[in-house]
């Protein structure tokens, strides 16, 4: 089982397009964190703009909103989750050499900021793609289906 948290992300077309990741490479669910956008507003209505960039998979993933994104790790890893942070850190790995377990949680985190200190240290390993331009970083929806890619060996 697979699944995906997405933290503090401020970009609804990143969200969309996360989903989208998520749906093709078969991720079981998403848990939206923080400030993230969800696929409905908060009447209840489906967000247009979000639903633009997912096309669709906003209703085939599900997803749960939850404000404590610590509470929610410590759960997931009660149940046999292995926290996988997708993040730039002096204490990451290449995404290459990631080994996952049959219960695994993705993290990505703002576009600008990433993921806090506070969650990387409760993470089991944080995953870096290596760059090799004059950018020091992806756009995080981009970043996500690489790692999610090559992680998952799809």
């Amino acid at each position: 089982m697979n699944i995906l948290i997405l933290h503090n992300i401020r970009s609804v077309s990143n969200v969309g397009a996360m989903f989208r990741t998520a749906d093709a490479a078969g991720i079981n669910k998403i848990y939206l964190t923080g400030y993230t956008p969800a696929p409905l507003d908060r009447f209840g209505r489906k967000r247009k703009d979000l639903a633009k960039s997912a096309l669709g998979a906003e209703e085939f993933v599900p997803w749960e909103q939850r404000k404590n994104i610590i509470s929610l790790i410590s759960n997931l890893k009660t149940l046999g989750f292995k926290i996988v942070a997708i993040e730039q850190d002096e204490n990451s790995v290449d995404y290459k050499d990631v080994k996952i377990k049959s219960k695994n949680a993705f993290i990505v985190g703002a576009e600008v900021t990433g993921i806090p200190k506070s969650v990387l240290q409760k993470c089991d390993i944080i995953a870096e793609i290596p760059m090799r331009g004059k950018k020091e970083s992806l756009n995080v929806s981009v970043a996500l289906g690489v790692a999610l890619f090559r992680i998952l060996n799809i």
